[in-house]
């Protein structure tokens, strides 16, 4: 099956990338990735890569060793434009997330949020993790003229997380884990018809993972095609989630 992958053009999470990319290419799916101009060679948030605070912080070994691959990947150095993507050809859409400036070119695009509601309303897998979420709480529904959002439950990162990240760097890198003056839930939480009852935070996590072998720090929120998941730390578990809902789209 073919899954839509939009970046910017700098700045994405490692792991929320490079860890849906390897296992769904495993499983024999193709990803196609798009930026806002074509041929746009992407890349990561260099700060995960080596290290955001003295070494630490970044992504885990395997997801930098998968993104190594990822960038010898033809679909990843040739992206196309997101404005000249048919999103009726796709069967999934993938919405990672980052938080690093360069993120905002991607998380405040109107051109990307009329591909997303275009694609939303085929009704075909969407899965957003971390600030991707953000796209989908500022992507309008035409029929409604709310959030496409607005009636379903969903995580996003939660605001212990962001504000731990910027209270522990801040004398060091400034605003880095502040990507917007609000925090990511309350902005999701805001395109919410009933924040109360459609916002899942998840168990409190600080340091621990999921990995391929465990699942068992990470969460995802799944409200019929759609999948949600907090943190690079539910890769894993979300990209397996998905790969579910690819299959019962197949009918497999």
């Amino acid at each position: 099956m073919r899954v839509l992958m939009p970046l910017p053009d700098r700045d994405f999470d490692v792991t929320e990338v490079a860890v849906p990319w390897r296992l769904l290419t495993d499983a024999g799916h193709q990803v196609d990735f798009a930026t806002e101009g074509a041929g746009t060679r992407p890349e990561a948030d260099p700060r995960l890569l080596t290290g955001v605070l003295f070494g630490r912080l970044g992504a885990e070994d395997e997801p930098k060793r998968f993104y190594e691959q990822l960038t010898a990947a033809p679909e990843f150095t040739a992206p196309a434009a997101w404005a000249d993507v048919d999103v009726t050809a796709y069967d999934g859409l993938l919405l990672p997330g980052g938080h690093a400036p360069g993120m905002r070119q991607y998380l405040g695009s109107t051109s990307l949020q009329r591909q997303v509601a275009r694609f939303w309303a085929l009704g075909r897998p969407v899965g957003a993790i971390c600030h991707g979420v953000l796209v989908l709480a500022r992507t309008e529904d035409p029929a409604t003229g709310r959030s496409v959002l607005a009636g379903r439950r969903t995580t996003c990162l939660p605001k212990y997380m962001e504000r731990t990240a910027y209270l522990t760097t801040a004398w060091r890198l400034g605003r880095y884990y502040r990507t917007y003056p609000a925090y990511v839930e309350d902005e999701v939480r805001a395109a919410l018809a009933d924040p109360g009852g459609q916002f899942e935070r998840g168990p409190r996590v600080l340091t621990r993972r999921g990995t391929a072998a465990d699942d068992s720090p990470a969460f995802v929120v799944q409200d019929g095609h759609y999948l949600s998941a907090r943190w690079p730390g539910d890769a894993y578990l979300f990209a397996r989630r998905y790969l579910d809902l690819l299959r019962a789209r197949s009918g497999a």
